[in-house]
């Protein structure tokens, strides 16, 4: 999932400035300490900072502190790690900002802490003796999704509807409604597992040879958090892929290469050179490295027919 970190402290940070900083110096000095620490890894550093302003500062600053200060503690290793501190401060947002309009400055946060909310409650939290819910926690999920529209909200409640837990079919085809979507929009982490759906043939017709093509999309796509995983998945799929379908998939992708209107570049924070280390199928094959188009190019192509899920 992608995290919030500089841009959105940094926007809400300077609206929460101004008259609110002229009233409130210590308060601001003592954020902007704790999002420094919290941006730079330093968890540890930055829960002191951030406890203070979620106890003493303005409802801007406080706000801001609170969702930080929950990241810090679910982020945290060893002594910091706190995970019943930051179900508390997940669920203390989302009571109080469950209804604030999508436009607020505050949608996003909310959003991401409906995510984490749901997470917790998805899981279950054994410290405090919460069960796992994972239709409560799907509640959350659509609530950020729908209300907020936020993305990675949507990429989770399509992974939670179509996975295991006896959803029904208005689910399930909610489901690959927003892994449509958000292949489209080029989601790396929806392609990937849309790519995994046609691979195995679950909730779609199987389809290997556009397995293999998404696959290759998403691996592209790609951000450094989720690399590792979809270029495991890509692998996989690579491997495992007959020759025909192979093919087919390169017919595919040469065809979405002709309706790029400009080169695909890297995704920022790629590493230069080839997207895959040296990783060997079973049959010591080597791993093509070569990154297909971006999903940009393939609006039209790749678009998902849920008429053709199973039944």
């Amino acid at each position: 999932m992608r995290l919030l970190r500089g841009l959105l402290a940094a926007a809400l940070l300077a609206a929460a400035g101004g008259a609110a900083a002229q009233q409130d110096p210590v308060g601001q000095s003592a954020l902007k300490r704790g999002l420094s620490a919290y941006q730079n890894g330093q968890q540890e550093a930055a829960i002191p900072a951030l406890t203070e302003v979620a106890a003493t500062g303005d409802a801007s600053t406080r706000f801001l502190a609170e969702f930080y200060l929950a990241r810090a503690y679910a982020e945290g290793a060893g002594a910091v790690a706190n995970h019943t501190k930051a179900y508390v401060l997940y669920r203390k947002i989302a009571d109080e900002n469950v209804e604030v309009p999508e436009r607020s400055q505050r949608a996003a946060y909310v959003a991401k802490a409906l995510i984490a909310l749901a997470g917790y409650v998805r899981s279950g939290l054994e410290e405090i003796d919460l069960p796992a819910n994972p239709r409560s926690a799907a509640r959350y999920l659509e609530h950020a999704a729908t209300y907020f529209g936020d993305k990675d909200a949507q990429y989770e409640l399509a992974r939670t509807y179509l996975g295991a837990g006896g959803w029904s079919g208005g689910e399930i085809s909610i489901g690959l409604h927003y892994l449509s979507v958000l292949t489209q929009a080029g989601h790396s982490g929806a392609q990937a597992t849309l790519a995994d759906l046609f691979w195995r043939g679950r909730h779609v017709k199987k389809d290997e040879a556009r397995a293999l093509a998404l696959a290759g999309i998403a691996m592209a796509n790609a951000s450094e958090p989720e690399r590792k995983w979809i270029e495991a998945s890509y692998a996989g799929i690579l491997c495992a892929t007959p020759a025909p379908a192979r093919a087919a998939a390169g017919g595919l992708a040469d065809r979405w290469r002709k309706m790029l209107a400009a080169p695909a570049t890297e995704p920022p924070g790629a590493p230069a050179g080839d997207l895959l280390p040296d990783r060997p199928c079973p049959n010591s094959e080597a791993v093509a490295a070569a990154p297909p188009p971006r999903a940009e190019a393939i609006r039209s192509a790749v678009m998902l027919d849920t008429t053709a899920s199973k039944k």
